[in-house]
């Protein structure tokens, strides 16, 4: 995770764990769901069981995710769900992602000058 920082660009604050397409988009889909098969979110995120493997075992190993097995016949199922430091992170993420818009809504070196066009 990156450090917080008070000053400079907001994307020095965006979580590089986080950051990965695949990560965030995990990320958002536990939000918003209880425990989550393991298969229901392969099919969900469109990845490989591979990918959403390795994507759980860094998540899991920051406590941003729980991750549960079940015997099931002579089978096990895989369990996920965000803790709340995953919920916690996630929401900064977004933030900064928000404040990363909002820092491009004004340009100082632009204000002064409203005849300047850089297209």
């Amino acid at each position: 995770m990156t450090d917080s920082t008070s000053s400079g660009h907001p994307r020095k604050d965006l979580d590089t764990l986080i950051h990965s397409p695949v990560r965030f988009s995990l990320l958002a889909a536990l939000r918003n769901l209880e425990d989550v098969d393991f298969r229901f979110l392969a099919d969900l995120l469109e990845v490989s069981d591979s990918t959403l493997s390795q994507a759980l075992t860094v998540l899991s190993e920051a406590d941003l995710i729980s991750v549960r097995k079940e015997p099931v016949g002579r089978r096990t199922r895989t369990w996920v769900a965000i803790t709340d430091t995953g919920r916690e992170a996630f929401a900064r993420h977004l933030a900064t992602l928000q404040a990363i818009i909002s820092s491009g809504t004004t340009d100082p070196n632009n204000a002064a000058d409203p005849q300047r066009s850089d297209r």
